[in-house]
């Protein structure tokens, strides 16, 4: 079960990373890299899920030895990079507006400034 999910997060990773390095519609690459956000993210909740774990919520009389806890560390660090995700796909988007009613495009290689 849990090699599904790593092969997703991989599969994710891959079709982000194509759109970014693909695609010259300024949108479609920051789409491409909430994708991108998103398959790292499904890997981190995956590396700290146990089979048959549970929560980590428990009262000293309920631990008992060889019980099995969920991680919580990699579920806190997914919810503060979906957070930042979600920030910076926001500001990336507002960038592409402002380009948008500069240039009146939003082709990467129409736009006269963003050309190397």
């Amino acid at each position: 079960m849990m090699l599904v999910n790593y092969i997703a997060s991989v599969i994710l990773v891959v079709l982000g990373l194509y759109t970014i390095i693909t695609k010259k519609n300024l949108i479609k690459i920051v789409l491409g890299m909430g994708i991108v956000d998103y398959g790292i993210n499904l890997f981190i909740v995956s590396t700290g899920y146990n089979d048959g774990g549970t929560a980590p919520i428990y009262n000293m009389t309920e631990l008992v030895s060889g019980a099995y806890f969920v991680d919580p560390v990699p579920q806190a660090l997914t919810l503060t990079s979906i957070v930042i995700g979600a920030c910076v796909d926001a500001m990336a988007l507002s960038l592409v507006i402002k380009l948008y009613r500069q240039y009146k495009t939003v082709d990467a290689s129409e736009i006269r400034r963003l050309r190397g």
